[in-house]
């Protein structure tokens, strides 16, 4: 019996064993065009483990790399595309760059803080107060993520002119409407539920009791 820990290392794990045994079958047939329709037949069963990525537009170029791939860059065929270069796939990708302050108010988020900079360097106009709404809105909505109780617009717009060192105007700002909280208080929506059912059920009780 066979053990995997004695079997080969499988270079895409994705497409399993049995595909990377028929690659290696492929690179015995010495006859080119034999070699030709193995490497089709090939293709056409590792486009059939992924049926829902056909759509994608590079779809078989993805395939003819994976199967080049497979084979140790070793395989001689006649490709649809151009064959890979191994160089391609050992150069690292580029390093992103990681952010260097923390916001100073963590429950706003960094974006608020880059839209605020953003909306300082705009010119004053209609535009720029829609945008300190919209603003004001977000930054109302994050904080009723973080606690739905005791965020109120005086505490939001006081952040708002602080974060933007008093270079934007909420004198218009009488109210901000915030949409609905994606998150929420899911322990206290959990508590008061369970409060109320109690209730109920209470209720029903002394209903039969009396009746």
């Amino acid at each position: 019996m066979e053990m995997n820990s004695a079997r080969p290392e499988i270079t895409l794990p994705e497409y399993g064993r049995n595909i990377q045994k028929m690659v290696q079958f492929a690179l015995t047939i010495e006859d080119r065009e034999e070699r030709a329709k193995c490497c089709k037949a090939i293709i056409s069963v590792m486009g059939q483990l992924f049926p829902y990525l056909r759509d994608m537009e590079d779809f078989n170029h993805k395939l003819w790399d994976h199967l080049h791939i497979m084979s140790g860059f070793q395989l001689d065929v006649d490709s649809p595309y151009p064959k890979p270069e191994p160089s391609q796939f050992i150069s690292r990708p580029n390093t992103i760059p990681y952010p260097k302050h923390a916001p100073k108010f963590g429950h706003y988020g960094r974006y608020v803080e880059s839209m605020i900079a953003k909306c300082v360097e705009m010119e004053d106009g209609e535009e720029k107060q829609n945008f300190i709404r919209a603003i004001a809105r977000l930054m109302k909505q994050n904080a009723l993520n973080w606690n739905r109780n005791t965020v109120t617009d005086d505490v939001v717009l006081n952040d708002l002119k602080y974060l933007s060192n008093g270079a934007l105007s909420v004198d218009g700002i009488t109210e901000i409407h915030a949409v609905k909280t994606i998150q929420g208080n899911k322990f206290q929506d959990f508590v008061e539920e369970g409060f109320n059912r109690n209730k109920k059920r209470k209720k029903k009780k002394f209903k039969k009791k009396n009746f």
